[in-house]
């Protein structure tokens, strides 16, 4: 018994004792009690609802718990903190340091002893930082949310020094010329900084941060330090917390915290959360191009098809209703919100991003849901997280997530690999692969832009040195500098990378202007086209004048272009290297046996092999009509006598042809009629074109009942009402002609994946029903309908259930 009182007076918070606190305390309950019963009795004399009373009540309750579970985090975390890791280790089994659980992760107390030992001598360089630099951007940051006047007071980082709970050094899969390893840094410490918000005072305390560190050290130098700089970065966003404290503790609700808390994380990340780095240099020798230059490893594709089965939020009058989610995306500190859809629980997005990934290694792709509702408190309908590397390792990956922190959900994800090449051959592949989905603009390639400084900018103003700042545009993203005051001289040394959706139109835009006027001091419009008659794509360091500005006026800078490869799986990259012949395009359906054994195989062509990517620069010239539709049946050519790929594509070459008879005596198999339809898919628009032309020979039991034929098509799998096509009725016919055309827009990636349903009814029923007279499901893998196919297809007895 008193040895377990020894071990918990360890954790024991200290108690204060002072006289003055406990008065404080004492009138400030007092006047809280007071003013619990003047609000009861205010209610009773005014006569109010008693909502009006439980209201307020249930806030408090909420509030209150809400602060307690947060300070019992707080804590413990401070507890943990001030002490030895032998005690941590005892006392608290389920919360170990890292490396405990991680073999390859060791401990570092050595390292906590030397924080320890600097701590008060990095209070001076704490100051400077949060001044500087976090201070202008959380009050930017806050603007938008209409919170003006952010601003430091105080600033003091207390005693209790950050603490490594583990470091791992990695030693396969890297270059000879670097060293890498992850700091798992925690900090919990007794830090006290004020600010002033809208001309209220209010402070943070307890402030907690938690992440794993990278830190790369490059290129490595055969003179001392050996090591010729540093880069420095959080893989993924730090959890961060802390408590409000003087008047803003009354605004200390989840939503004013979260407003806060979000703006500090932006800056975090905007810092140094890749892609984001903070590079230190510490040899001279070393460019401060070669630290600073992002060198994205690749890009990853992210497709958010769609979610199902999520929880229902939103409250109605006769219950729970559904809910109107949105998922947020985030890589590192790129972050991207697809729209929000009312009222569906099984939302589908389509919704396409690009991640620029500098180190796919331990970095993750989290994808949130959320519920919209008024104001900021949109809640939570769950979360999943999925290892880069894994989709770096497969080169594609289409999987479902089970959505965490959830009673259940799921969503629907389709992702690509992009490994970067120098090579200008790969051009033209990567930019017809961002043609094929209509929807969203990707990219083919990634610029890497280093400023490094600007010389003999023109003044602003008379008789004064300008503060000019940098504006750098690539398509629709742009990226401001920091300020530099009172130069003409200044000095960037800031590196950004850009996604490029073509770089031959492209440009890229750089504004050098004034903060205190807003006038421009010169500018550079430069053609990313003139990158690709560089030497492995790069513009060495050098300077360029400016435009509209002095006559000395230059920016020097340095440009390096990157072309997205092909997905492909990284033993196949390994492996076989550069291929001498590019393989087959991805996004080609794969070919199968015939998808209907009904199909008549003296009128259909046999499935032909896919193209090879050399020839999918013909793809749409070669399929796709001006006005993209379906052309009539008489006029329907396919190419017989040779495959595809060995064929010529001059205009006067002969062709061998044969036209598809528009006329069958054939009843089917089943004796149930037969249904002639033509299917094209246009790379272009990224649309299945479907023409119904006729049905021949439905059988006629009654002569007295003629049937009244219509034909219903549906997209499945999933038989959406969204996806449902209708002919008109054809009145007292056996052999109606329809010639209706249809369309559905589908990215080329999901064609291989779909059947098309075709039903054939009559209107003709009991009670204005429509009896089935017979169905058929044409698989979409079966041919490359990028080519224009016609079909007799034999009607077969219903299989599934009809609407």
């Amino acid at each position: 018994m008193a040895s377990n009182m020894s071990e918990n007076s360890k954790f024991a918070l200290p108690v204060n004792n002072d006289g003055e606190t406990n008065v404080l305390s004492m009138i400030y309950r007092f006047f809280k009690k007071v003013s619990i019963v003047g609000a009861v009795y205010l209610v009773g004399y005014m006569q109010w609802s008693v909502a009006w009373l439980i209201g307020p009540v249930i806030l408090s309750v909420m509030r209150d718990q809400w602060r307690k579970e947060n300070e019992y985090r707080r804590n413990i975390a401070k507890i943990a903190a001030v002490s030895s890791e032998k005690d941590v280790v005892l006392a608290r089994l389920d919360d170990l340091p890292a490396w405990v659980f991680f073999p390859d992760v060791e401990r570092a107390e050595w390292l906590n002893r030397i924080l320890l030992q600097v701590w008060p001598n990095v209070n001076h360089f704490a100051k400077t930082l949060l001044k500087d630099l976090i201070e202008p951007a959380v009050a930017e940051s806050l603007s938008n949310y209409k919170l003006n006047g952010f601003k430091f007071e105080r600033m003091i980082l207390g005693t209790i020094a950050p603490r490594v709970g583990g470091v791992k050094v990695y030693d396969k899969n890297l270059s000879r010329n670097e060293i890498i390893m992850d700091i798992d840094l925690f900090y919990a410490g007794d830090c006290d900084i004020s600010f002033v918000l809208q001309r209220i005072r209010a402070g943070i305390k307890d402030l907690q941060i938690h992440g794993m560190l990278r830190v790369i050290m490059k290129p490595l130098i055969t003179k001392m330090p050996l090591v010729g700089g540093l880069q420095v970065f959080f893989l993924n966003n730090p959890s961060i917390d802390f408590n409000l404290v003087g008047a803003a503790d009354i605004l200390d609700m989840p939503g004013f915290s979260d407003i806060l808390r979000r703006c500090i994380v932006e800056q975090v990340a905007n810092m140094m959360v890749l892609p984001n780095k903070l590079p230190i240099k510490l040899s001279d020798e070393i460019p401060t191009v070669d630290l600073r230059l992002p060198d994205p490893e690749g890009v990853l594709r992210i497709h958010l098809v769609q979610a199902q089965n999520l929880m229902k939020k939103d409250v109605s009058m006769i219950g729970k209703g559904k809910s109107d989610p949105y998922a947020v995306i985030t890589v590192g500190a790129q972050q991207w919100k697809t729209k929000h859809i009312d009222n569906d629980i099984n939302p589908r997005w389509e919704y396409w991003c690009e991640a620029r990934v500098l180190q796919s290694l331990g970095q993750a792709l989290e994808i949130e849901v959320f519920d919209k509702d008024d104001g900021n408190n949109d809640d939570k309908l769950g979360r999943c997280s999925l290892d880069i590397a894994q989709v770096v390792r497969g080169g594609r990956v289409d999987t479902w997530q089970t959505l965490q922190q959830a009673k259940h959900g799921k969503v629907h994800l389709r992702l690509s690999w992009h490994r970067l090449s120098s090579e200008l051959s790969d051009l033209n592949r990567a930019i017809l692969e961002t043609q094929l989905v209509k929807n969203s603009e990707l990219s083919s390639a990634v610029l890497s832009v280093y400023i490094d400084s600007c010389k003999n900018l023109p003044n602003a103003r008379a008789q004064s040195k300008p503060d000019p700042y940098l504006q750098i545009t690539v398509g629709k993203k742009t990226q401001n500098s920091a300020v530099q005051m009172r130069t003409d001289r200044p000095v960037y040394e800031i590196g950004h990378s850009f996604l490029v959706h073509n770089p031959n139109v492209d440009t890229l835009e750089i504004k050098v202007v004034d903060q205190k006027t807003g006038s421009q001091l010169g500018i550079l419009t430069y053609s990313i086209a003139a990158l690709l008659k560089q030497n492995e794509l790069t513009l060495l360091t050098q300077p360029i004048n400016l435009q509209k500005s002095g006559p000395e006026s230059k920016i020097i800078l340095a440009l390096q272009l990157k072309i997205l490869k092909e997905a492909i799986k990284e033993e196949d990259y390994e492996e076989e290297g550069q291929p001498q012949t590019p393989p087959p395009a991805p996004e080609s359906p794969p070919a199968a046996p015939a998808v209907a054994p009904n199909a008549d195989s003296t009128d259909a062509a046999p499935p032909t092999n896919t193209a090879p990517s050399a020839e999918l620069k013909n793809i749409d010239e070669n399929t796709d009509n001006g006005s993209g539709k379906s052309v009539p049946v008489e006029e329907i050519v396919r190419e017989v006598s040779s495959p595809q790929e060995s064929q010529p594509h001059e205009s006067d070459t002969p062709k061998l042809v044969h036209r598809v008879s528009s006329l069958t005596t054939s009843a089917g198999e089943a004796g149930l009629g037969r249904i002639l339809l033509s299917l094209r898919y246009s790379v272009l628009n990224q649309t299945l074109y479907v023409v119904v032309h006729k049905i021949m020979n439905i059988p006629l039991k009654d002569p007295t009942n003629v049937p009244d034929p219509y034909v219903k098509l549906y997209l499945l799998p999933g038989r959406a009402k969204d996806s449902k096509r209708k002919t008109i009725v054809v009145k007292d016919s056996c052999m109606p002609e329809y010639d209706e055309s249809f369309e559905w827009v589908i990215p080329l990636a999901e064609l291989h994946s779909r059947q098309l349903e075709v039903t054939v009814a009559t209107h003709k029923g009991f009670l204005g029903g429509s009896p089935v007279i017979g169905q058929v499901v044409v698989h979409l893998n079966q041919y490359d309908f990028r080519e224009a196919k016609t079909l007799w297809l034999d009607l077969l007895p219903e299989m599934t259930p009809r609407d």
